[in-house]
């Protein structure tokens, strides 16, 4: 089996650009408009914004990878690094904020150079133990290939598919020191375009023995970060990646299976950057209408729990609200959480919810 990095046109990548035009075009179009409809919010609703959009690239690009994330913790860690005011803040595990300081130097810092170095602090911080799950990992350096090539593998033992297998080892350093010339260079590549190369390119070296899809998702947040000029973030890439994470590794493998065309990795990429934009309407309507909330009832004397609980239901409280949910997350007594949301009711806050039931639960009011 042939793969692309063997291909004599490697790395020279090539594409049809009557058949990527119109879709860069539109990409380009809902990039403005967004970025246009998002600077219209104020600060505030500006900032909730960005913090729920960040929050999920953290949670999806490892959520990708199979790695579970608490939510709590990925956004009190991002509001920590943000300067942003969110109530009770939760502390995060170092796995947690590692993932968060890799994400916001890729988008907050984009402007730098991406070096040898900065890979090697992205990486020691996705892996702060030097573990992955039960596996040592070598962090902070290139791989080897002291255990075998470096391949992508399904199934279960003794029935393994082989999806790709990455270059050998002792190319890696040349390999990536061509990469980041590139990626740091002038080019008369489109910027958006260039993050989707720049992820295939990447993930195609497979530099790293772990940690090379998030590594690679980071890179491509950091082109379109330079694309827009902008460190705000209005949308997840890596969201819309996980909601069609079969898709992605499909055209991986396809794309790395090739001989050097990769305009129909560039057309799904672009295709998936489309939607990804396009999902970040519900984020709109969501912030607005928190913001709408919060303007109808600043005057409220609302104790920190009522605050606390109003605003994950205005995030999109999981499950049903009960009383004794409430005084579990508030850490308060039964007693405690029923007259908070008693008081919240009498105040046309929190409605108890029509479906009734085997436990009353309690919804937000019409507003």
């Amino acid at each position: 089996m042939s793969y692309i990095h063997q291909s004599s046109a490697w790395p020279a990548l090539s594409w049809d650009e009557g058949a990527i035009a119109p879709l860069l075009a539109d990409v380009r179009h809902r990039q403005g408009r967004l970025f246009g409809r998002m600077e219209g919010l104020g600060l505030a609703a500006r900032s909730e914004a960005m913090l729920k959009i960040l929050t999920e690239d953290v949670l999806k690009t490892s959520e990708i990878e199979g790695e579970i994330l608490d939510r709590d913790q990925v956004r009190s860690s991002l509001a920590r690094r943000l300067g942003l005011e969110i109530g009770a803040l939760v502390a995060a595990d170092r796995h947690v904020d590692g993932v968060v300081e890799m994400m916001l130097d890729a988008t907050q810092n984009s402007a730098k150079s991406l070096t040898e170095d900065r890979l090697f602090g992205w990486h020691a911080a996705l892996f702060p133990t030097g573990w992955s799950g039960m596996h040592r990992v070598a962090v902070g350096r290139w791989r080897d290939d002291g255990s075998g090539p470096m391949q992508v593998v399904s199934g279960t033992v003794g029935r393994e598919r082989v999806h790709y297998e990455a270059p050998a080892a002792r190319r890696v350093p040349v390999e990536m020191a061509a990469f980041l010339t590139w990626f740091n260079g002038p080019s008369d590549i489109d910027p958006v375009l260039k993050s989707g190369l720049a992820h295939l390119w990447f993930v195609t070296i497979h530099p790293f023995e772990d940690g090379n899809g998030r590594i690679a998702r980071a890179i491509a947040d950091m082109q379109l970060a330079r694309s827009e000029g902008s460190t705000k973030r209005f949308y997840s890439m890596s969201a819309q990646i996980r909601t069609e994470r079969r898709a992605y590794y499909e055209i991986l493998e396809a794309t790395q299976r090739g001989q050097g065309d990769v305009t129909a990795w560039l057309t799904w990429f672009l295709s998936c950057l489309g939607r990804a934009i396009d999902g970040a309407d519900h984020l709109f309507t969501a912030v607005l209408r928190k913001a709408r909330f919060w303007q109808q009832h600043a005057a409220a004397p609302l104790n920190l729990r009522q605050r606390d609980m109003l605003n994950r239901l205005l995030d999109g409280f999981e499950g049903h609200l009960t009383t004794s949910k409430w005084a579990k997350i508030q850490r308060c007594s039964s007693d405690t959480g029923l007259r908070d949301v008693s008081d919240l009711v009498e105040r046309g806050l929190l409605a108890k919810a029509a479906s009734g039931g085997r436990s009353t639960h309690y919804v937000l009011a019409e507003f």
